[in-house]
């Protein structure tokens, strides 16, 4: 074993479920655009899944999405119905087949949502606002019996994680889907109980909480749930530091396990004021690591960019592309094998990489967002 990284590679222990994982390194969840159109998932992604089983001691599924005017993404898979709990079953059994715990992370799009994904082909969101990007459809305000709707279905979800086998479940309420837009006072305009000041625009992400924890405290075992979040928006009106910190504090009373702060560089400014220059996750951290454990992501590399963060007090890292590239980076780190660690995808070990076509043509596609060897 490794004794240049022992932060790294020390276990932990989630405070509220008791569960432990063996190491600090997080799969972070990457859309596989590789489900089948009823929701189910297909041979290439759980063989996908199970190529990376070693990768890290806390494993994040692609956003499962729990109501079908939620789906986002050609290719998704569903936790909207009992008929997909043996779909999950598999993710999760690949997943977890060495040991390590698979959470499954649960989603709606909202007006994130593309037209021809959904069934009526129209988006629905907090208000009758249009995102800030060309084309953008104007989605249609959900009704109070929709947003209950919503709510019980990420519960339901979470039970169908139970049944799947899952570990745990990560709310996604970040990166402008339905959870953001109904905080951010850019997507949701209503003056009802699900909107106006701050702390109205918490109502519906704290509801699905509750719900999610609900749902989480009937399993037989020990079950995390995980909330991810992004600390700020462009758009103005739009999120700002300040309520993001109301925001963690009220989630911080509300024994979760974990907060995956999303953001595409962990030491990056803020977006909004250039002269705060401090990282968003050490914010947060500073706010409420005490209670809440913060995982952070975004722009390491090596196992060096790893132990920097830990030694922060932040005690999980989540990484990407890395584990995309390397499905066997974390083993190398144990074994004292770091020069080995792949640091380009080669484009020609797509097979061996097992990484399904719909997700190799976009990061073909993408030779920017990530080094590319030919």
């Amino acid at each position: 074993m490794n004794s240049n990284f022992k932060n790294l590679l020390a276990p932990f222990t989630f405070p509220i479920s008791g569960i432990e994982v063996s190491n600090r390194i997080v799969l972070a969840p990457m859309t596989t655009f590789s489900g089948n159109d009823d929701g189910t998932t297909t041979d290439a992604e759980v063989a996908y899944y199970k190529e990376r089983n070693l990768s890290a001691g806390l494993l994040i599924t692609a956003c499962a999405y729990v109501i079908k005017h939620g789906k986002g993404f050609h290719g998704q898979v569903g936790a909207d119905t009992d008929e997909l709990i043996p779909s999950l079953k598999r993710i999760a059994e690949a997943l977890k087949a060495n040991g390590n715990k698979a959470v499954l992370q649960i989603y709606h799009g909202g007006r994130m949502s593309p037209p021809e994904e959904l069934v009526d082909g129209q988006s629905v969101s907090a208000s009758a606002v249009a995102a800030e990007r060309e084309g953008a459809q104007v989605p249609r305000e959900m009704t109070e019996s929709e947003i209950e709707e919503t709510i019980v279905a990420f519960g339901e979800a979470t039970r169908r994680a139970i049944a799947a086998g899952f570990d745990g479940v990560e709310i996604h309420g970040a990166n402008t889907y339905l959870l953001q837009q109904f905080f951010s006072p850019h997507s949701n305009r209503r003056t009802d109980k699900w909107g106006g000041n701050l702390i109205k625009r918490m109502t519906f992400p704290l509801a699905v909480v509750d719900a999610v924890k609900q749902a989480a405290g009937l399993a037989s075992h020990p079950f995390l749930v995980g909330y991810r979040i992004s600390p700020e928006e462009m758009e103005n009106p739009g999120i700002t530091m300040e309520d993001t910190l109301q925001l963690v504090e009220a989630l911080s009373h509300k024994q979760l396990d974990y907060l995956h702060v999303s953001v595409m560089d962990f030491w990056a400014s803020s977006m909004r004021d250039k002269q705060d220059t401090a990282a968003r996750a050490q914010l947060i951290a500073a706010k409420v690591g005490h209670i809440l454990p913060v995982i952070g992501v975004g722009g390491f590399h090596t196992p060096e960019d790893a132990e920097k963060v830990l030694a922060l007090g932040i005690p999980l890292v989540a990484m990407g592309r890395e584990l995309l590239m390397d499905p066997h980076w974390l083993t190398k780190v144990k074994e004292n094998a770091v020069d080995k660690i792949e640091t380009e995808l080669d484009i020609n070990a797509q097979d061996a990489l097992k990484i399904p076509n719909p997700l190799w043509q976009g990061l073909v596609l993408r030779t920017g967002w990530m080094p590319m060897k030919k």
